[in-house]
């Protein structure tokens, strides 16, 4: 696969598990393959993006203060000075429905768009990359919060899972954080950036509504 997950169907067990038992205290790392439904017969439709619709009063938006924002996860991205993939970053609801700002919210780059269904429900899911919050705090010198892509098994493998779309707050811009005293090699492009730096500043000035959430 384009996308270099040959573990895509144990992750959508494992998500389907939880769907199917949401006060499940059975934490994922440590939840047995067996325990989960087997996805015989589903049929899977792959999609290339997503429409995340959200109320932001502060943003020019439609009636009510609704706000559209496309999401965009595609291995052949041809509309930028340079053709490559393209896989965008997400604010994800952490389930700490109290806790303000980053506190409640995660960060993931998304692989994968998809669909499957079972026992007669569909299933909207993204297959994502997290991002670990760096400290407790946003950077003192910047007011920004850091991020580092998430890997297991001693930096050999990316810390992946399947979410629901559901959980997917809208999407989120993050900015390398350049090692200092380090020059910029002069082939990386925009296209390698989340791959090519180890941490990364949250930009919550992107737009109003991501100052409003991203604090």
């Amino acid at each position: 696969m384009k996308i270099g997950q040959q573990n895509l169907p144990d992750l959508a067990r494992r998500f389907l598990f939880y769907q199917l038992h949401p006060d499940s205290d059975v934490e994922p790392d440590t939840l047995p393959l067996e325990q989960c439904p087997v996805l015989w017969d589903s049929r899977v439709s792959v999609f290339h993006s997503a429409t995340a619709i959200f109320r932001a009063p502060s943003n020019p938006s439609g009636p009510g203060g609704m706000y559209r924002e496309v999401i965009r996860s595609t291995p052949e991205w041809t509309k930028g000075d340079v053709a490559g993939p393209r896989r965008d970053c997400i604010f994800v609801d952490g389930g700490e429905s109290n806790a303000p700002g980053m506190r409640g919210l995660l960060v993931a780059r998304v692989y994968l768009f998809f669909r499957f269904s079972f026992a007669n429900v569909e299933y909207p899911c993204a297959l994502v990359h997290w991002y670990t919050t760096v400290g407790t705090e946003p950077d003192s010198s910047t007011g920004l919060w850091v991020v580092e892509p998430e890997y297991t098994h001693g930096h050999h493998y990316r810390s992946m899972s399947v979410i629901h779309l559901d959980s997917i707050v809208r999407g989120a811009h993050l900015l390398p954080r350049f090692p200092s005293n380090t020059q910029v090699h002069r082939d990386i492009d925009y296209t390698q950036t989340l791959d090519a730096y180890q941490s990364f500043y949250v930009n919550k000035h992107i737009d109003h509504h991501a100052f409003e959430i991203a604090f």
